[in-house]
């Protein structure tokens, strides 16, 4: 039987995965000699093009406040999501790809990096040179991530991430599905605690040994 893989499905200008991110980090290093751990990019708001509305704003503002208060990650509430932001999430994403192409222990790491730059720091992740300065301060040069985060190959594969994730029947994130040869295992769907998870890897791991 291969060694099983815990999928991790998750966007870097999601909420609730930015909630998540140290758990993930427990699961990952609790784990990595267990099976393999990689991440899928969700596609939360890919290809949005339309400005976000006062209405949407305070109902994503009131979500990362629920982000905050339950797990104290920190958040740039004030001037956060100004007037004319467009919330897509496909450049976010593309990012990520495009360093998994060039580096790819630095998936997780650059992923992170948006995350905390979007939420913590209240930078324009949507922008090409933001997300250029953030795969720079981990290493990468800023012609080859440019190059390959403006080739059709990084969005063909963003695409491809999009789709992985809505045939695997994602509905929200961040989603954790453990894959045994061909067979799909639920984890968890959401930020749950990480006793939680981890209780239903364990369960999970226990029935394919």
């Amino acid at each position: 039987m291969s060694t099983p893989i815990l999928w991790y499905f998750a966007d870097p200008m999601c909420s609730w995965c930015w909630g998540f991110s140290p758990a993930i980090d427990v699961l990952r290093d609790a784990y990595r000699k267990r099976m393999k751990i990689a991440l899928v990019l969700g596609g939360l708001r890919p290809g949005e093009i339309t400005p976000m509305t006062p209405a949407a704003r305070e109902d994503i503002l009131h979500h990362w406040h629920d982000v905050h208060t339950r797990t104290a990650q920190p958040f740039q509430f004030e001037e956060a999501l100004p007037d004319g932001f467009v919330y897509d999430t496909e450049p976010a994403s593309r990012a990520v790809v495009a360093v998994s192409s060039i580096e790819p222990t630095l998936i997780f790491p650059l992923f992170q990096a948006i995350q905390h730059a979007f939420y913590a720091q209240g930078r324009d992740v949507t922008q090409a040179a933001v997300l250029t300065e953030l795969a720079t301060e981990l290493g990468v040069d800023d012609t080859a991530f440019l190059e390959l985060f403006n080739s059709d190959a990084a969005r063909a594969k963003t695409q491809a991430h999009f789709q992985q994730a809505r045939k695997a029947g994602v509905k929200g994130f961040p989603t954790l599905i453990i894959q045994r040869d061909m067979q799909l295992h639920p984890i968890s769907n959401g930020c749950l605690p990480l006793e939680t998870v981890r209780n239903a890897i364990d369960q999970a791991l226990e029935k394919e040994s």
